[in-house]
């Protein structure tokens, strides 16, 4: 998931103050717990309905006044945001981690959906992202393109296992065992559906970039090629919902926050990031350095120069491309190496 998060109240819009109804939905494939609360009550009511999208449009449709509804990231979230957006004043698309009040005390579906509803009144909830805008959509491809690429990885790491495991070289030799000769087999026509997939991908992103000018300019950068660039794109959607490079930079996981209590620094906490993000930056960091002459390893070596080490100037690299990239996807503009300058 790994999806931007930003708090309630962040904006005077989303004080809770600013609606009359606050709907929690416990959403499952078989029933809906439903628990609603006004502006000028403090009594919370909830219900436990068989799941059903018409029913819960009506029933959204008869309460008056300004609504928000809000639902935790689930499989069927995006679909939910989409389908219910225009009976709600908001869709709040709720971080199920941070819900640590459902976990305390008894539970089922009709008092999750209470507690969801008093976070949600009282403004303590963190929002997952979720748009209609179409870029959302390529995450499904890129979801599926990772999933491939991990269960290759896998089924070569078995072959190779099974080589060692009789002392062989797999790029050389072959197995002697008739079990080992048979598995190995089964997984090699395994390994080669893997390929073909995944050169459907690679081919499908290709097109798509063909179509995108956003894609065309990320790949301009030194170290992102085609896949790199859809799975930047993916990820992001919409580059102004990060207010600073610092908060993207965060999302990227390529910072640390500080831990700090009674004046005294008590090292550093990792943010929840984006795997894919920081996976997609530290591999372009490499590649551009290890590329002929380009602005982004003239900028590496300027760091070495200054005496600082090379895997902290690798890191340097990774967030100055994922910088790079943030303004470029926010402001829309091209890419434009620079010439190499004293840092």
């Amino acid at each position: 998931m790994n999806s931007s998060i930003v708090t309630l109240s962040a904006t005077k819009n989303n004080r809770p103050t600013h609606y009359d109804h606050y709907i929690a939905v416990d959403w499952s494939q078989v029933n809906m717990a439903i628990a609603t609360s006004t502006r000028k009550s403090e009594q919370i009511h909830a219900v436990d309905l068989r799941s059903n999208l018409r029913d819960m449009k009506d029933f959204l449709g008869n309460l008056k006044g300004s609504k928000i509804i809000t639902i935790e990231e689930c499989p069927a979230a995006q679909w939910l945001y989409v389908e219910l957006t225009e009976y709600v004043d908001k869709v709040l698309i709720c971080d199920p981690y941070r819900n640590r009040l459902l976990s305390d005390g008894p539970k089922n579906d009709p008092i999750d959906a209470k507690k969801l509803c008093l976070l949600l009144k009282n403004g303590l909830l963190r929002e997952v992202y979720h748009t209609h805008n179409s870029l959302f959509e390529l995450r499904k491809y890129v979801s599926a393109y990772e999933n491939i690429i991990k269960a290759g990885v896998r089924l070569k790491n078995q072959r190779s296992a099974i080589f060692r495991s009789e002392g062989k070289n797999f790029r050389k030799e072959s197995v002697k065992s008739d079990i080992n000769d048979f598995v190995v087999g089964i997984i090699d026509k395994n390994i080669e559906t893997y390929e073909q997939d995944r050169k459907q991908y690679q081919s499908l992103f290709t097109q798509i970039k063909k179509h995108n000018s956003k894609l065309k300019n990320l790949c301009m950068i030194p170290g992102i090629d085609t896949i790199s660039a859809v799975k930047i794109l993916a990820e992001v959607v919409e580059a102004h919902r990060f207010p600073e490079k610092g908060n993207y930079l965060a999302y990227c996981g390529l910072v640390k926050y500080k831990r700090i209590s009674g004046q005294k620094m008590y090292g550093f906490r990792k943010p929840r990031y984006s795997r894919i993000l920081k996976s997609v930056y530290k591999t372009a960091a490499v590649v551009a350095i290890t590329m002929s002459d380009n602005p982004i390893k003239e900028y590496y070596e300027s760091l070495l120069e200054k005496g600082i080490e090379v895997h902290n100037a690798r890191n340097a690299v990774a967030r100055h491309i994922a910088i790079i990239t943030y303004g470029m996807l926010k402001s829309g503009e091209k890419y434009k190496p620079y010439k190499k300058k004293n840092r």
